[in-house]
């Protein structure tokens, strides 16, 4: 099964193929941000994937578009949404200080802890 580490916090988890990085997250209570609810319609689950990138589904036109609007854009950004694990193997990725802070956003109660 793959294996999703989230940076910096070091949250790990085991997930079916096909899940996305999104979904590992809100599986594993990593603080990575939504706001349109996974559909591909914003950015601010921007991740930076910095191992198992061969081992996610490929870069739709749809989420290139998206990508154009998220802050700080590298050659190992992807939008959690869209990339699915395909493979087995471990992957991890550093959630971006935008998607964090759409997070703290969406959970205010998060913060005040």
């Amino acid at each position: 099964m793959p294996r999703v580490r989230f940076e910096p916090d070091g949250i790990e988890i085991e997930v079916k193929l096909g899940t996305t990085i999104l979904q590992a997250a809100e599986q594993a209570g990593a603080q990575l941000g939504s706001a349109c609810g996974g559909v591909c319609a914003c950015a601010t689950c921007h991740v930076y994937v910095s191992e198992g990138m061969d081992g996610l589904s490929e870069i739709d036109e749809c989420e290139e578009d998206n990508l154009d609007k998220a802050f700080d854009v590298r050659r190992n950004s992807r939008l959690a949404c869209q990339a699915c694990l395909q493979s087995e193997g471990r992957t991890v990725v550093s959630i971006s200080r935008a998607s964090r802070q759409t997070f703290f956003d969406e959970h205010p109660e998060v913060r005040e802890r």
